[in-house]
């Protein structure tokens, strides 16, 4: 199947390669070809043989384990692509670095806006039922929804714990109250603590891409 064009702003196209870490040296044996169109925006494909288009990223024939590695890292680029409009507006509305907004996203659903957990958080950014009835009367499938009921959360919590991030997320994962009643630290939750240092360690590499 012919996979066509995705069709990325200008501004929105570096924040989405350095979100999937994506160099030249990273994607080396893979093709990507692009260009920029009329009105400014950029093409990206993995489809070769369209007019005007040149290579971004080139290399030599990817090896056959080596291929659906390079097919999942486009079709990554693309799913974050539909939504790098949505992060930004969440990030400027509820103050919330749009950094710490993929952070969360990529640990939470890996960019799976239909993603539910087996203890039912929903969406890209896995709320919990009762968790975005508190900051949504929308749809958490619906991926503006979730993240902008989800940037609201966090804002409420960093301003909760006085923008202390590290139990900021702790209560994103573990709910605000355990937090509380851990005498606002990180409760003694396994998952909790592996989580916090992930979406810490994802925050700060985007940081440093993006700086």
């Amino acid at each position: 199947m012919r996979r066509r064009p995705s069709f990325l702003s200008a501004n929105t196209f570096r924040a989405v390669m350095m979100t999937l870490g994506m160099t030249s040296t990273g994607l080396a044996h893979a093709e990507i070809f692009g260009a920029v169109d009329s009105h400014g925006a950029i093409v990206l494909t993995n489809t070769p043989g369209k007019a005007g288009l040149t290579v971004i990223v080139a290399g030599d024939p990817p090896p056959e384990r080596n291929a659906k590695r390079a097919n999942n890292a486009f079709s990554a680029t693309i799913e974050i692509a539909r939504f790098a409009d949505v992060i930004e507006e969440a990030s400027r509305t509820f103050r919330v670095a749009p950094e710490l907004l993929r952070a969360v996203i990529d640990v939470e659903s890996r960019y799976n806006p239909n993603a539910v957990s087996d203890k039912g958080a929903q969406g890209l950014m896995q709320l919990m039922p009762d968790t975005a009835r508190r900051f949504s009367d929308g749809n958490m499938f619906n991926p503006r929804d979730n993240v902008l009921a989800g940037a609201r959360y966090l804002r409420f919590l960093l301003d909760l714990f006085k923008d202390d991030m590290e139990l900021a997320l702790a209560a994103y994962n573990a709910g605000e109250n355990a937090v509380i009643r851990a005498g606002y630290r990180i409760p003694s939750i396994s998952e909790t603590r592996q989580y916090v240092p992930r979406v810490l360690a994802r925050y700060r590499r985007l940081l440093t891409a993006t700086g």
